[in-house]
């Protein structure tokens, strides 16, 4: 026989039904008797009534649990939403803030450009001045020393609206120039040139360059000298052959063949 647990409300409801027709039976026992047996179906009925009853309490609890369960899962996904609808706030307020950052950024660049576009025009007039000195500078220079700047000083632009180099590169020329120009001028150079002499004769001489102010050159035979000072297409040379004796001991000295010692050599003021 199956068996099942009822709460205390279904017992009574049981209790109640089996006496109800406990007291029916006697009454109705002629009846059945010509009918059957009503009893026992009213008992089938009230058995199949408790199965559905016990059955839908069952289901009823099943779904309950199923709410519970339900229930549970969607507190956590609602926990988990807010949880992420707090992360989401927390990065728009951080993007927001970027934004912010970035944009006075922006702001501090263009400023920053605007400043230097300024600067750049500035610079640009003044790198025109340093080109035009720079170029009239190099013709007054000694031959040795254009030579060695040659592949520096070919770079500077001779019309300075025509270039296409940029201002750095520009800058950076002329400073090429000037600074090979500072170091020849803080030494005495002795170098080994052709010059037109007395009498229109030709001749390799020894040249003495003190620095791009002064020169001096003689002849191998210490007959003849003369005397350099810079001018707008070159040295311009004198000749000065009184002073060939000082001038040779001079280039000696410089060689490295005699000792040092103070040598008067004449010098033109400009």
């Amino acid at each position: 026989m199956q068996s099942f647990q009822t709460s205390p409300t279904v017992r009574g409801t049981l209790f109640a039904a089996l006496t109800i027709g406990a007291l029916a039976a006697p009454a109705s026992a002629q009846s059945e008797r010509q009918q059957g047996d009503p009893a026992r179906d009213r008992v089938a009925v009230t058995r199949t009534t408790l199965q559905e009853w016990v059955e839908n309490n069952r289901i009823y609890s099943k779904e309950k649990q199923q709410w519970r369960e339900e229930r549970e899962y969607l507190r956590d996904r609602i926990e988990l939403v807010q949880r992420e609808t707090e992360s989401l706030k927390t990065r728009i307020g951080e993007a927001e803030q970027s934004i912010g950052e970035a944009d006075k950024k922006r702001g501090d660049l263009a400023e920053q450009n605007e400043r230097l576009t300024a600067n750049s025009m500035v610079l640009a007039e003044q790198v025109v001045t340093l080109e035009e000195k720079t170029r009239r500078l190099l013709a007054r220079l000694p031959d040795p020393l254009r030579e060695r700047i040659a592949p520096v000083s070919q770079r500077i632009p001779a019309d300075s609206a025509e270039t296409k180099l940029s201002l750095s590169e520009r800058f950076q020329n002329v400073i090429g120039v000037l600074n090979e120009v500072n170091k020849f001028q803080r030494d005495v150079h002795l170098a080994r040139e052709v010059r037109n002499l007395e009498a229109g004769k030709t001749a390799e001489v020894s040249v003495l360059y003190f620095g791009i102010a002064f020169a001096y050159y003689v002849t191998d035979d210490g007959k003849e000298a003369g005397v350099g000072v810079p001018g707008d297409k070159g040295f311009a040379w004198t000749p000065s052959s009184g002073f060939a004796p000082a001038i040779a001991r001079a280039v000696a000295i410089k060689k490295g063949e005699q000792v040092a010692a103070f040598v008067s050599l004449p010098v033109k003021l400009l």
